[in-house]
C-alpha cells in the first residue's frame, strides 16, 4: 500500500531547481524559440539598415570602409598570400593595404571569392577602383549579414546557455529580454551594416569565448580568444581580463605550471597556424606586425571621446611629445587603468568578475591606448550586455552615450534616420516589460542625471544639424560631444570597477530558490 500511495504520489518537481523535471525542458525550449524569433528580427533590422548609405558612397579618391573591405578582397582573391602585406606596384599599401592580422585576410579572400562568381568586375584589381554597381553593393552587405548569422547569432546563444545554466526559474523569465539587447545593440549593427565593417566576427568568437570559459572549457576558449586576436587587434581590449582570470584559475589548481602550460601551448598553435603561411621568414612576419601597429596616424585621429583627443583641447600632446614617447606614455596609462581590475580577478577569479573585468580592461583601453577610434567602443558595449541582467542601467548607460559619441561620424555617412530608429528601438527593449523587474536602480539619482544628459543630448543634436559652427572653432560642436561622452565614460568605468572589487550580494531570487533546496 505504501509503494502504491508513492506511484500515485509523486514528489513534484521543485520550481526554483531548472535541472528536474518538466520546467528544465520548458526552460529550454522556451529559449531556443525566443532565440529564433528574435533572430529572424534581428536580421530583418539589419537588412532595414544595410538599404542606406556606407562609409565612403560617392565619396573619390579614396572612398571609405566600404572600399577598404571590397579591396583587401580583390587584393586577396588576385594575389599570392606572401604579397598581400608587402608594398608594390601592385599592391600599393597606401591605397588601404591590409592593416588587420591574417584571419581578416583569410575571411577577405573567402568574401572575395563570392564576389568573382557572382561580379568579376567588382573585384577586379587594376579596374574596380571606387566600383559601386547595384549587385556589388547587393553582395558586399550579404556578406556582412552572413558572417553576423554564421558567427555572431550562434556564439550569442552559446553564451546564453552557458549564462543561465543552473539558474533558478524565476530568473529565466527575461532571456528572451537579455538576447534583445545583446542582438539588436544599435552601435553594432549600425557600424557594421551601416558604415561597413565585420566587427561581428572578432565580437562573436570572444563571445564564444567567455561562453567557453564560463562553462570551464578554458582550452576551448583560449583558442577562440586567439582567433579573435587574429581577426582584429582590437580583440587584445579584453586580453588582460582573460590572461588575469585564467592565471588565477591556473594557480588554484594542484599543478599550476601544467595548467599554464596547456592554455600557452593552446595560443601558440593557434597563431601558428593562422600565420603559417609568414613564419618562414623574420622578415615575412615583420611586414606583416608593421601593418597591424599604425603610429604613424598619431596618438588619436578623429574626436573620438577618449583621454588624449578630450585633453588635446588644452594639452597640445602632438606638439608636445614626440611619437615614442607618447607610446610609451600611452601603453603606461593603459596598463595602470587595467591593473586593478587585474589584481582582482588574479586574486579571486571569480565568474561574476570575469565579466566585470572584460567591461573594465577594455574601457581602460578604450579611454588610455594609443590610436583609438569611434567604433572602439563596441568592445566595452559587448561585456556590459553580458551584465545586462545583473546591471542593466549600465549598458543602457553605456550605449547611449556610446550612440552619441558616434553621431559625428553616422552623420557624414548619412545613417541619421537608422540612428534614430534604432535608438528608440533600443530604448522600447530596454523598457519593455521582459526586464522590468530588473531596472530598480534606474529609479534611482541615475534616473534624473539620465534625464539631464538626454536633455544635453537632444539640444546637442538639434544644433549640431541644424546650426553652422563658428568659422574660427569649426568642430565645437564634435568637440561639446566629446567632453560629454568621455565624462560619462570616466564615470562608468569608475563605476564598474569599484563593483568588480564589491563582493556581491545574493539576488532575492537567489536567496528563495535556496531555501528550497
Amino acid at each position: 500500500m505504501e509503494k502504491m500511495k508513492i506511484r500515485k504520489n509523486p514528489p513534484k518537481p521543485k520550481f526554483s531547481d531548472p535541472d528536474t523535471g518538466i520546467w528544465s525542458w520548458i526552460v529550454q525550449r522556451g529559449t531556443v524559440a525566443s532565440f529564433i524569433c528574435i533572430s529572424l528580427f534581428a536580421l530583418l533590422v539589419r537588412v532595414c539598415v544595410s538599404l542606406h548609405p556606407y562609409s565612403g558612397a560617392g565619396n573619390p579618391p579614396k572612398y571609405g570602409d566600404y572600399e577598404a573591405q571590397r579591396h583587401w578582397m580583390e587584393i586577396t582573391i588576385n594575389l599570392p598570400v606572401k604579397e598581400w602585406y608587402r608594398n608594390s606596384t601592385i599592391n600599393d599599401l597606401n591605397y588601404w593595404g591590409l592593416d588587420y592580422p591574417p584571419l581578416t585576410a583569410y575571411q577577405s579572400y573567402f568574401h572575395g571569392l563570392i564576389l568573382r562568381c557572382f561580379d568579376p568586375k567588382s573585384v577586379s584589381l587594376y579596374t574596380s577602383r571606387g566600383y559601386e554597381s547595384y549587385i556589388g553593393k547587393l553582395l558586399m552587405r550579404w556578406t556582412v549579414l552572413s558572417s553576423d548569422a554564421l558567427i555572431f547569432f550562434p556564439a550569442v546563444l552559446y553564451f546564453i546557455n552557458v549564462y543561465y545554466s543552473g539558474k533558478p526559474i524565476k530568473e529565466k523569465t527575461s532571456v528572451a529580454w537579455h538576447i534583445a539587447l545583446i542582438l539588436l545593440n544599435p552601435c553594432l549593427i549600425l557600424i557594421d551594416h551601416g558604415h561597413f565593417q565585420y566587427n561581428c566576427i572578432s565580437l562573436g568568437l570572444t563571445v564564444a569565448a567567455v561562453a567557453a570559459i564560463l562553462s570551464d572549457r578554458d582550452v576551448v576558449g583560449s583558442v577562440l580568444f586567439s582567433l579573435a586576436l587574429n581577426h582584429k587587434q582590437m580583440s587584445a581590449y579584453f586580453a588582460p581580463a582573460f590572461f588575469s582570470y585564467l592565471l588565477g584559475k591556473c594557480l588554484r589548481q594542484q599543478n599550476p605550471v601544467i595548467e599554464v602550460a596547456k592554455l600557452g601551448l593552446a595560443v601558440l598553435g593557434t597563431f601558428a597556424v593562422v600565420w603559417s603561411p609568414y613564419l618562414y621568414s623574420a622578415e615575412a612576419s615583420l611586414e606583416v606586425l608593421s601593418r597591424l601597429a599604425p603610429f604613424e596616424r598619431g596618438i588619436y585621429e578623429d574626436y573620438v571621446a577618449n583621454f588624449w583627443c578630450t585633453t588635446s583641447i588644452l594639452v597640445k600632446w602632438k606638439r608636445l611629445l614626440n611619437m615614442q614617447p607618447l607610446k610609451l606614455l600611452s601603453l603606461t596609462a593603459t596598463i595602470s587603468a587595467c591593473l586593478p581590475s587585474m589584481i582582482q580577478l588574479i586574486w579571486k577569479p571569480k565568474k561574476s568578475s570575469f565579466l566585470y573585468g572584460l567591461l573594465n580592461s577594455a574601457l581602460a583601453f578604450y579611454l588610455f591606448s594609443f590610436q583609438v577610434h569611434e567604433k572602439s567602443i563596441l568592445l566595452p558595449l559587448l561585456p556590459a550586455s553580458f551584465l545586462a541582467m545583473e546591471k542593466p542601467f549600465v549598458l543602457l548607460w553605456l550605449t547611449q552615450n556610446a550612440l552619441v559619441s558616434m553621431f559625428p561620424l553616422l552623420t557624414r555617412d548619412k545613417l541619421i534616420i537608422p540612428y534614430i530608429a534604432l535608438h528608440g528601438l533600443f530604448i522600447l527593449l530596454y523598457h519593455s516589460p521582459g526586464g522590468r523587474q530588473h531596472k530598480k536602480e534606474t529609479q534611482s539619482s541615475f534616473g534624473t542625471l539620465r534625464l539631464f544628459l538626454l536633455s544635453c543630448f537632444l539640444v546637442l543634436h538639434v544644433v549640431y544639424l541644424t546650426i553652422a559652427p563658428p568659422r574660427k572653432y569649426p568642430f565645437l560642436f564634435e568637440a561639446v560631444i566629446m567632453l560629454l561622452c568621455f565624462s560619462q565614460f570616466v564615470v562608468i568605468f569608475l563605476y564598474t570597477n569599484t563593483k568588480q572589487w564589491t563582493p556581491s550580494k545574493p539576488s532575492a531570487l537567489s536567496t528563495e530558490a535556496k531555501k528550497h533546496l
